[in-house]
């Protein structure tokens, strides 16, 4: 019924908060679908927390704000993702007023309304030897750094036959 990417991002969200892996899956996913408003909410969110972890404030508030008004226009897609939008707003809105009062990180759950998709996410973490809802572990800076730490030669060199192409008119 669901996706596997989202399946995967639900999973990465809850069970080793792997916020960056989050917009990675979704990403491909939102190319996929023609950049659909429901997954740019959700990639948001999961780079707002990214952020915030990392001490980025400023980063992480604008992004929360960004989520919460795409959610304005995306509610019934998101409620189609099993999701309960209502409760989805208040937390985003908690968020940002955490945020904007210079409170801590800390990890959260995303309002899963549909109990067949929370447990299908629960069981796959358990495949995956995750713990559903296990807080972050912010001193693990393979996790809270992973942008700064990943191998970036395929993208770069990706971008850079991009620019060929277009420079030859192709």
């Amino acid at each position: 019924m669901y996706p596997k990417a989202y399946i995967d991002y639900l999973v990465h969200f809850h069970g080793d908060r792997d916020y960056f892996e989050c917009h990675e899956i979704l990403e491909e996913q939102w190319k996929r679908d023609g950049r659909t408003i429901e997954w740019l909410v959700l990639i948001q969110i999961a780079v707002a927390f990214y952020h915030y972890r990392r001490g980025n404030t400023s980063g992480a508030l604008r992004l929360v704000k960004r989520a919460r008004a795409l959610l304005k226009e995306a509610r019934g897609m998101i409620r189609r993702l099993g999701l309960d939008d209502r409760a989805l707003a208040a937390l985003l809105d908690d968020t940002a007023r955490r945020i904007a009062h210079g409170e801590p990180y800390e990890s959260i759950e995303l309002p899963i309304a549909d109990r067949s998709l929370y447990e299908q996410c629960r069981s796959a973490c358990a495949e995956r030897q995750l713990v559903w809802g296990q807080a972050s572990n912010a001193a693990d800076l393979e996790l809270v750094d992973k942008h700064r730490r990943r191998d970036r030669t395929a993208i770069i060199a990706a971008r850079e036959q991009k620019k060929r192409a277009k420079a030859e008119g192709k």
